[in-house]
This record gives structure tokens, sequence and C-alpha cells, in this order.
């Protein structure tokens, strides 16, 4: 354990952001599997409304930080192609 003062409170703002990091991915994730699933199910209105809400969460977790810029352009392309070569 730490013994300066400053490096405690490094621990707790790390701790804390890790568990805002923690959800912001948790929730990146529940909307690509709901994508995922409406892909899956071929029902293409459903598949373009969550692509925009995947699209939303993505972008607002690369704002924060919590993915590289390449990483979330990575994701909302490869989940645009899934949804442009449903039928």
């Amino acid at each position: 354990m730490a013994n300066i003062k400053s490096a405690k409170k490094r621990i707790l703002v790390a701790e804390t952001r890790a568990e805002r990091n923690k959800a912001i991915k948790s929730k990146v994730k529940t909307y690509v599997k709901k994508l995922q699933a409406a892909v899956e199910a071929n029902d293409k209105v459903a598949a373009e409304a969550a692509l925009r809400a995947a699209i939303s969460e993505i972008s607002k977790a690369e704002t924060k930080g919590v993915y590289h810029a390449n990483t979330a352009s990575r994701k909302i392309s490869r989940l645009s192609k899934a949804v442009a070569a449903m039928n």
C-alpha cells in the first residue's frame, strides 16, 4: 500500500476511472449484441435502428477516452458492413 498522500489519491482515482470505463464498455457491448441479434434475425429495420444506437454509444466511448479513435472506427466499420450485407 502506498504511503504518500498523492499516491493514495492516484490509486483511488484509478479505481474510479476503471469502474467508469468498465461500465461504458459494458454498455457498448450490450448495444453491439442487440445489433448482432437483429442481423442474425435478418430484421433490416431493427438492425438499422440498432446500428444508429451502437454507433452513438461507441462514439461517446471514444470521446471519453475509453476507446482509441482507430478502435472505435474499426468497430463502427465492421458493424456498418454487417448491416449493409443484409438482404
